[in-house]
């Protein structure tokens, strides 16, 4: 939610401009927003983290290393020039279905913590 508050400005007018066909000020701003979503939003948790239940995990687990390697070489396969086709854009959908039921997976009962 942090996020988005803070991409949402800056990124509907980095749509603007690229609608304007200036891509390099599209650019700096969609690069801009990214930048100031990171430096905002992970200090932001880290400080709310202090009064929060849970661990702080900032990085990646190993299954979402591999989805994230598989994304990269299915973007980069349908993306070629002349290579992009329906059915081969279609994979994305699929992939990134992939990736939200692999991350929001339950944990297994004896991985779970129980608190009393």
């Amino acid at each position: 939610m942090i996020a988005l508050l803070v991409l949402l400005p800056e990124s509907i007018a980095a749509v603007r401009a690229a609608a304007r066909e200036k891509v390099q000020v599209s650019l700096n701003l969609a690069m801009g927003s990214a930048m100031a979503s990171i430096g905002l939003t992970i200090p932001t948790i880290a400080i709310a983290s202090i009064w929060l239940d849970g661990p702080l995990a900032l990085g990646p687990d190993n299954v979402q290393i591999v989805l994230l390697f598989l994304t990269v070489v299915v973007g980069i396969l349908t993306v070629v020039p002349g290579r992009a086709k329906p059915l081969r854009g279609g994979v994305h959908p699929g992939a990134a279905g992939i990736l939200h039921l692999l991350d929001h997976r339950p944990l297994a009962p004896e991985n779970r913590e129980i608190t009393s």
